[in-house]
């Protein structure tokens, strides 16, 4: 089969590979769509620790499936050869402190694929039958490619405790950025304010019915105070991940307010430590999505509550290389790119 494969910062190349054999327990899926993630374009640079060359990069996708494991109609029935599906790419063990707890996400032996295992940037992938979404008649394939991304905007959201009447802001309008707000919206929040730098990123969050602020020209603090009676927002939720955008959620957000990390762009943060215990501000991680979340944002997709059709932009594998590049530089009115064979 072929596989677009990672074997060095900025070296993204089309490679002929073994095709997988799927285990007992697993389905064999022929890709359909493969999502870029801004995770993937750390890797891509060298910047993302877990991934390590050569490795098949690709863990939101969709297709087809292709063959089945001999035990998987036993412990997951009703999947068959042809039918239409969707992955939730984070593996866990089960019987971990976290996994007993609930918190998947959090498994000591997790693992994802297109980062420990080979991924979606590939004809062929194969995945845990457990982890294999059969797809309705109401969803399309490429928006099945969208549901890790939205699992992932709906835990930051439900971390930062949303709520119907409730205020946020969200900077950074990237793929989650602009998920994290739709999912919001769906949430009911009353106000939501959105920053980017990007004057096409701005104009995709204005055309979704977002507030949208630029932080080069305006001071996100102060309109979003004034918004609010002078109190700030309710939460802040950074999608972007550097000093400047983690310490605007900080400075914006109301006392007793939560800010929601999910932006992994700098490892390392000075923070205002004396507004945060004065304020009693809380922060936290939000990272993946427990195994509900990513139920909530496949169920929200078929029901069509996310907007992004009109910003979608799809490729063949082949340019994947010039793909990553555009998203580096200069990628225009595109809220998503899908990588198809």
């Amino acid at each position: 089969m072929k596989a677009l494969v990672y074997e060095g910062p900025r070296q993204l190349n089309m490679r002929e590979m073994p095709e997988p054999l799927p285990g007992p327990d697993e389905v064999l899926i022929k890709v359909a769509y493969s999502g870029i993630c801004g995770s993937e374009l750390g890797g891509y640079l060298g910047e993302n620790s877990l991934r390590k060359p050569p490795l098949v990069m690709g863990h939101e996708f969709s297709g087809e499936i292709a063959g089945l494991g001999s035990n998987v109609a036993q412990h997951k029935p009703g999947l068959a050869v042809g039918q239409p599906v969707t992955v939730n790419p984070l593996i866990h063990c089960g019987w971990c402190r976290s996994c007993l707890a609930g918190r998947f996400n959090l498994c000591r032996s997790r693992e994802i694929l297109g980062i420990h295992r080979p991924g979606s940037y590939a004809d062929l992938v194969k995945a845990p039958a457990a982890l294999v979404y059969a797809l309705p008649p109401s969803m399309s394939l490429e928006h099945a490619a969208l549901a890790e991304p939205v699992g992932c905007a709906v835990r930051a959201v439900r971390l930062a405790g949303c709520a119907p009447g409730s205020t946020l802001l969200v900077t950074g309008l990237g793929p989650i950025g602009l998920l994290v707000a739709q999912v919001a919206q769906t949430f009911g929040v009353a106000q939501i304010f959105a920053t980017d730098t990007d004057p096409d990123r701005r104009a995709i969050a204005e055309q979704v019915g977002l507030r949208v602020l630029n932080p080069l020209t305006d001071d996100v603090v102060a309109i979003t105070q004034a918004a609010t009676d002078g109190y700030g927002v309710d939460a802040a939720i950074d999608a972007v991940g550097l000093t400047v955008t983690r310490r605007q959620c900080i400075d914006a957000v109301a006392r007793g307010g939560r800010v929601i990390l999910v932006g992994l762009h700098a490892a390392d943060s000075e923070i205002q430590g004396n507004d945060v215990i004065r304020k009693e501000v809380r922060i936290e991680g939000s990272f993946a999505y427990a195994p509900l979340d990513f139920e909530k944002a496949f169920k929200w997709l078929a029901a069509g509550h996310i907007q992004i059709d009109p910003w979608l932009m799809k490729a063949p594998l082949s340019e994947g290389q010039a793909c990553f590049e555009r998203l580096l530089s200069q990628p225009g009115p595109v809220a998503k790119i899908l990588l198809h064979s």
